[in-house]
């Protein structure tokens, strides 16, 4: 069977490599010279446009995008369901906003195209070896897209969710979970850095994922992490925040829905950038003012 994979980078090519072990017949486009060479370097048929990609796939076409959210996804959204035929699949995979799913549903619907939107996790190795995923859109077209989802994911790794827009839903609440957790963690492995004792932060890691009750996926990269750097001085303390948090934030406040720890999280992300906090050095100047405290001078 074929699929056309659009975004060979760090996740697509992984997923793309993972569905032609199972048979699938991908013919992928990046708009990266140097990321269809290394796709082509494991074996995946590679085209230079979107009409080259077109041209090639045979029947109904299923065109499967692995691209930044935003921007880049709607614009090869709109230019695709202009050049697709009637009955051809369009599979957004990215973290796209679910507002954006629903508008390029129903664009996609205009043309008679079928669009769904695949909320994807499990990083790299999950794209290589067995994704999760989370499926929302038209669902006969999934039902047709099925067999691809089923290879793609991980043994029981994919869910549909509903009607347009709801993968990418559970996608963004996810993350916002995600977020919650990741800190959680960090601040946790914070105390044990600066605690009287001296552990071993890569055995704690491993014996807290054999058995505990917080035993995850995250605690493993924890371990991997300080396997490679025991007391990560060649990372940087800055965290970029992609965007789910803030839409999950968002949408909690549409609904009067508290969710503290998520947005802290998030809030604490944003802090990090800042490298001469503005608002720390108004707090400095008002503890220094009311009660005399030193306040730390800049150099």
């Amino acid at each position: 069977m074929q699929i056309g994979f659009i975004g060979l980078g760090k996740m697509g090519l992984n997923m793309a490599r993972n569905v032609a072990d199972q048979n699938w017949q991908v013919i992928g486009l990046d708009a990266n010279q140097e990321a269809r060479k290394t796709a082509a370097s494991f074996g995946i048929e590679t085209v230079d446009s979107v009409d080259k990609l077109l041209l090639t796939l045979s029947g109904r076409r299923m065109i499967f995008l692995s691209t930044p959210a935003g921007k880049i996804t709607n614009g090869l959204v709109e230019e695709l369901v202009s050049k697709l035929d009637e009955g051809d699949i369009l599979i957004d995979s990215g973290n796209s906003n679910f507002h954006d799913s629903q508008k390029n549903y129903q664009l996609a619907k205009a043309h008679g195209v079928s669009f769904i939107d695949c909320g994807t996790s499990g990083g790299m190795q999950g794209a290589r070896n067995g994704a999760c995923l989370m499926i929302g859109g038209d669902k006969a077209a999934f039902k047709i897209a099925e067999p691809f989802f089923r290879d793609l994911a991980c043994e029981q790794g994919y869910l549909y969710a509903g009607k347009a827009g709801s993968g990418h839903y559970l996608k963004m609440v996810h993350n916002g979970i995600e977020y919650a957790m990741m800190q959680a963690i960090g601040e946790g492995f914070h105390l044990l850095e600066k605690a009287d004792y001296s552990f071993d932060l890569k055995e704690v890691a491993k014996v807290w994922n054999h058995g505990s009750i917080i035993e995850a996926r995250l605690m493993a990269l924890a371990e991997e992490a300080f396997a490679a750097d025991p007391h990560l001085e060649t990372i940087k303390g800055e965290v970029d925040a992609s965007g789910e948090a803030k839409w999950t934030v968002e949408e909690a406040l549409k609904h009067d829905i508290p969710v503290p720890t998520i947005a802290l999280s998030l809030f604490v992300r944003e802090e990090s950038k800042i490298p001469d906090s503005f608002s720390n050095k108004v707090v400095s100047s008002l503890r220094h003012g009311f009660g005399g405290h030193a306040m730390v001078k800049s150099n």
